[in-house]
């Protein structure tokens, strides 16, 4: 048997060649302007199943025939559609997932639509399956008010979206900002009560459960804003018939000019499908024509989002090159290999080309505040968000550009605005400040489970680390505050909820970090509380993998092991100071044996997080980067024992 130390020694030449390889692999793909730029997707099939919707809008049937030029699109998607079909008929919103009501219902109106026959074996079993998780009743809103469009659900049983919400002051920057992107098109779309054609003869009454109340169930506690938003949409809907059309005609019309200032130096209204769809129909019932050029733009926009190379169809729900760029940056830069200094120089010139120079939506909190900061897409102006500019503020410490002074400009707008963007509370949230008005999450329209945008663990944790690297210690207020808020918000188990990353491994190797960043002892309790819980989780075989399942159970549940999970776990267990137990060893060891011959790591699950419980995304790069920041920071570790 060989020595402990030769075993050791042999791993640490494995690891080596690992990342080397692994590093060769990530540097090739690097685009030539400089960035890295990845596949993005969802874990579902809801972005292809509202594109037929979309469709269905934009080329209406003839004489109760629909026959749309893009039928060739849309037999593809439907193809998409039923290749991820679940063994029990209906679909789910992550790999391996069970189904789930709204995709469910998404994809038979989209399958029905599109031509499968509701006799169909496939269409039988969704159809039983639909029935059998409560029926259409039990779909989200969002599902109900896009059918309502066409009379396929009642409009009485959908929530109102009243423009006029935009004319209560504020009011609707207490939504987050997705929310707010996606229900200032929809309010103009539910405004006009379109009653859209379908195909003749076209119904869905089969999905509807016989005994299944369309009703929101009611508080039984008389006072509870529950109740008080029922009454308030009961209040609505009676405005709706009756109300002033003056005031209908302004809060439209301010509708219409809020989304067409944030198209401005963005792709598309909010840079992200869903609003960028409502868009597209509300500027048709807005009256604008097909060739108008406001219209022609939006609809450019959409459908570049679209991935169609003759085997696979899909829609990416955005894009994220200044995420992927930055976190290659990263990892590149954290071994200092020679080869990848004028590839890291190319990404930080590109990058400065992405700072954030124009007021956004955040500038209503903090008018006062210089604008910085990066945003996640191509081009999103109105809205840098607070994760991005902590993770490209740790890129351009390793990466450095043609014009030092640009950058260092750049970076100290960037923590200015950081600092700035600091919730009340000690945490930094992705968005917003105190966006955190609770009361919102019971309007009924509130049911996509992102109607706020609250501080987090994980982005609290990557801005700390992100302001330490830059000089900033515990004794400014904004990290003493930050060490703080991560301290109260451990669980009781020693991890840290993940809101943007599938979920307690991905919020617990950010916390450690960012506690690591800020000086925190690797002796204290909460920290080894911590590196205690993710050696508690490793898989059998050497990995870490966590389930989508965790956002319902409210609890870690288990999954199997993935290159991007297994990282996260061995970045956690080194920021606590645990560079030689058997968990980190063997972690190693699962990078390295699972890593393909070109450097490459494979994953099909889904660890990134949109909207918890409702959407879920494959970062196809998260498999790549993470996996050689983790092994550059072991042999790091190794080197200074």
């Amino acid at each position: 048997m060989k020595p402990a130390t030769s075993l050791a020694h042999t791993l640490v030449q494995a690891a080596a060649q690992a990342h080397a390889r692994g590093a060769q692999y990530l540097l090739s793909l690097q685009h030539e302007p400089g960035y890295w730029h990845a596949e993005l997707y969802g874990g579902d099939t809801t972005l292809e199943s509202d594109f037929i919707l979309l469709e269905l809008w934009q080329y209406p049937p003839v004489n109760g025939v629909w026959n749309p030029p893009t039928r060739g699109r849309i037999e593809k998607a439907v193809a998409s559609i039923l290749a991820r079909q679940s063994p029990d008929g209906g679909f789910p919103v992550y790999p391996g997932g069970p189904a789930d009501v709204s995709a469910s219902v998404k994809a038979y109106f989209a399958l029905k639509v599109a031509g499968v026959p509701t006799d169909d074996p496939r269409m039988v079993r969704l159809r039983e399956r639909i029935l059998s998780l409560g029926g259409i009743q039990a779909a989200n809103s969002y599902v109900k008010l896009n059918l309502s469009f066409f009379d396929l659900y009642p409009r009485r049983w959908c929530p109102s979206v009243p423009p006029e919400m935009l004319l209560l002051g504020n009011f609707i920057y207490q939504m987050s900002s997705w929310t707010r992107a996606i229900v200032i098109p929809l309010a103009i779309v539910h405004a006009a009560n379109p009653h859209r054609p379908v195909p003749a003869g076209f119904t869905l009454t089969e999905l509807y459960h016989p005994t299944r109340s369309p009703a929101w169930p009611r508080d039984p506690r008389l006072l509870s804003w529950r109740n008080f938003f029922l009454a308030a949409d009961r209040f609505l809907k009676f405005w709706e018939e009756h109300g002033s059309r003056t005031l209908r005609s302004l809060a439209i019309r301010k509708a219409e000019r809020w989304i067409l200032e944030r198209t401005r130096y963005s792709d598309g209204l909010g840079a992200i499908y869903p609003p960028m769809m409502y868009v597209i129909m509300a500027l048709d019932v807005l009256g604008y024509a097909r060739e108008h050029p406001e219209r022609v733009e939006a609809e450019r926009q959409f459908y570049n989002l679209l991935t169609d190379d003759g085997e696979r169809f899909f829609f990416q729900p955005c894009f994220s090159p200044v995420w992927d760029t930055a976190i290659a940056s990263f990892a590149l830069g954290a071994a200092e290999i020679p080869e990848a200094r004028d590839a890291l120089r190319r990404a930080a010139d590109w990058l400065l080309t992405k700072e954030v120079r124009h007021k956004g939506d955040w500038a209503v909190k903090r008018p006062n505040v210089e604008p910085g900061g990066w945003y996640f897409e191509f081009a999103n102006e109105f809205y840098p968000d607070i994760d991005d500019t902590a993770m490209v503020l740790l890129a351009l410490e390793r990466a450095k550009s043609s014009d030092p002074a640009r950058q260092q400009a750049a970076e100290r707008r960037a923590i200015n605005w950081l600092l700035a963007m600091q919730s009340s509370d000690g945490g930094w949230a992705a968005f917003d400040v105190d966006n955190n008005w609770k009361p919102l999450n019971y309007i009924p329209f509130a049911d996509h489970n992102a109607m706020l945008d609250p501080t987090c663990p994980d982005i609290t944790g990557r801005v700390l680390e992100a302001l330490c690297r830059r000089g900033l210690d515990r004794t400014h207020k904004a990290v003493a505050r930050a060490v703080n808020y991560l301290r109260r918000t451990q669980e009781p188990e020693g991890c840290w909820y993940g809101r943007w990353g599938v979920n307690y491994v991905y919020g617990t190797f950010l916390a450690l970090r960012g506690l690591r960043a800020a000086g925190e002892d690797v002796r204290e309790a909460h920290i080894l509380r911590a590196a205690e819980w993710l050696r508690a989780i490793q898989n059998a075989d050497g990995g870490w993998g966590e389930s989508c399942a965790s956002y319902e159970t409210g609890c870690f549940v288990p999954g199997p092991s993935t290159a991007s999970q297994t990282a996260w776990a061995l970045l956690g267990l080194l920021a606590a100071g645990d560079s030689k137990s058997e968990s980190v060893l063997k972690g190693v060891r699962y990078l390295i044996e699972t890593q393909r011959a070109d450097g490459s790591w494979h994953e099909e699950l889904a660890t990134g997080t949109g909207f918890p419980k409702v959407y879920y995304l494959i970062y196809t790069l998260y498999r790549q980067s993470f996996p050689v920041l983790a092994l550059a920071e072991f042999l790091a570790s190794a080197a200074e024992d």
